[in-house]
């Protein structure tokens, strides 16, 4: 009968197992449910926290455009203008005619020289601003980068 007993006393230890597992399981999922509940109130909290900074901030804001406008209004009115700044001037170019001649002679000043006394066969320079300059240069660069493409294909 000793069997008998040692069998009945491990099912016994067994079932106060199960029964403790049974409890260890359920104060587990209360635990991460009460966390999850902390996690939402902390979540909550700081977002209530952005928000009132949000608040100051667009109420800082406002108090400020109240106040600007006010100093507006006590200026004297001009015409109204676009709120835009003017768009910049399109890139324009000048054409400076250079004369080359084989007798050296003394180039008048450039306020001196007339349309009138510059030859035809000149060799005429132009002028380009920098935004165009950059321009030809970058065109020449993405040229010169196909180029090298083209070379190991």
């Amino acid at each position: 009968m000793s069997e008998q007993k040692e069998f009945e006393n491990l099912q016994s230890k067994r079932a106060e197992l199960e029964a403790e597992s049974r409890s260890l399981k359920e104060e587990q999922k209360k635990l991460e449910y009460s966390v999850k509940i902390l996690e939402e109130k902390v979540t909550i909290e700081e977002i209530s926290e952005n928000n009132k900074a949000a608040k100051e901030a667009i109420s800082k804001l406002e108090s400020k455009l109240g106040e600007l406008e006010n100093r507006l209004k006590k200026k004297p009115q001009t015409p109204p203008e676009s709120s835009a700044p003017p768009a910049p001037p399109p890139p324009q170019e000048t054409k400076t005619e250079v004369v080359v001649s084989s007798e050296p002679e003394e180039a008048p000043a450039p306020a001196e020289a007339a349309p009138e006394d510059i030859e035809e066969s000149g060799v005429t320079v132009t002028a380009i601003d920098d935004d165009a300059l950059v321009e030809t240069q970058e065109a020449k660069s993405d040229k010169a980068q196909e180029k090298k493409k083209h070379r190991f294909f």
